[in-house]
């Protein structure tokens, strides 16, 4: 005869399974913190939130008291909101399962079908905290947690000199000479700030490169403009691969962001001064380690967003470079 089983479902193990499901890895959230959470959430119906998966880079916004919140930007795939703090602002993102994997968002368990999150305009109220995301008719509950920030094998982690040619080859292109590489909405020629950077990092220069920051920070179009992509590249390559002046170069970086770019870029680069990075890009350095296949990783990393994805790859690539020349053995 068959034996019934009476036990409760538990639902937290129901959501890591779709998560695994979907390839988002995720980190248990701890029963002390799901139960905050619960009890400082706002009065809203269990049964109408949806989990997700949230980065532990958002972790204080998410855990801490209910905020008033305003819509920066909604797209099919991704809301960006923008979170009143006792520091000013910071930014978190209601992202869906095919949308890029950035360290500051809750990555829900499901496409968007090119269907938006929600349909408000930029500057709609949310909230946020309480263990949960409330924007327009969507209520976004954190069911386990994923790090940004990439666990390599070391803290100045060797990489596959293959690895890093097929990066470079596949960036620029077989052949190309490296000072041909451009990005729209960045001035090009030899007076423009690549090639200023490209002359720093021959030079291992990390000065000269953090006086071309200047020149780079807000510099493009979009809600992450080219030059803090690449900055942001530059800056969580260092942090992550042991220069080390990381630190110090981060927080010059950072410091150029205020005033001068957007409130989602700006959070990006704080993110990338601690090292946490987008999904693909982690996939990249994890690839050049030789943990897991790298071309998918590259052509992930390179098809982000329009140009996001290779500024990014281009500030690895400049990162690496300073890290060979100033503290591998030459």
């Amino acid at each position: 005869m068959r034996t019934i089983d009476h036990t409760t479902p538990d639902p937290e193990a129901a959501v890591r399974g779709r998560a695994a499901r979907a390839g988002v890895p995720t980190i248990p959230l701890p029963r002390a913190s799901a139960q905050e959470a619960l009890r400082t959430a706002a009065p809203v119906r269990a049964a109408s939130a949806v989990p997700a998966s949230a980065s532990t880079g958002v972790a204080d916004l998410l855990r801490g008291p209910v905020r008033p919140a305003r819509v920066l930007m909604s797209a099919p795939a991704a809301v960006y909101l923008q979170v009143s703090t006792d520091r000013g602002s910071d930014v978190v993102g209601v992202l869906a399962s095919d949308a890029a994997r950035l360290p500051l968002g809750c990555v829900l368990f499901r496409p968007s079908n090119g269907r938006p999150l929600v349909n408000l305009p930029s500057g709609a109220p949310a909230e946020v905290g309480g263990g949960r995301i409330v924007v327009g008719d969507l209520v976004v509950r954190a069911a386990a947690w994923w790090d940004p920030r990439p666990r390599l094998p070391s803290p100045r982690p060797a990489l596959l000199p293959e690895g890093v040619r097929q990066l470079r080859t596949t960036l620029y292109g077989e052949g190309v000479p490296h000072s041909a590489f451009t990005l729209p909405g960045l001035p090009a020629g030899p007076g423009g700030p690549l090639a200023a950077l490209r002359g720093a990092v021959r030079r291992a220069d990390l000065d000269a490169a953090l006086r071309t920051a200047a020149r780079l920070v807000g510099l493009g179009p979009g809600l992450t403009p080219a030059g803090d992509d690449v900055m942001a590249g530059t800056m969580a390559g260092l942090v992550l691969l042991g220069h080390p002046s990381a630190e110090r170069f981060a927080a010059g970086v950072y410091a150029l962001a205020v005033g001068r770019t957007t409130e989602l870029s700006r959070a990006l680069l704080r993110h990338a001064a601690a090292g946490r990075v987008s999904g693909e890009y982690a996939a990249v350095l994890h690839g050049l380690v030789g943990e897991r296949p790298l071309g998918p990783a590259i052509a992930g990393l390179l098809a982000t967003g329009s140009t996001s994805g290779r500024a990014m790859a281009l500030g690895l690539c400049t990162a690496i470079d300073l890290v060979d020349r100033t503290t591998r053995v030459r």
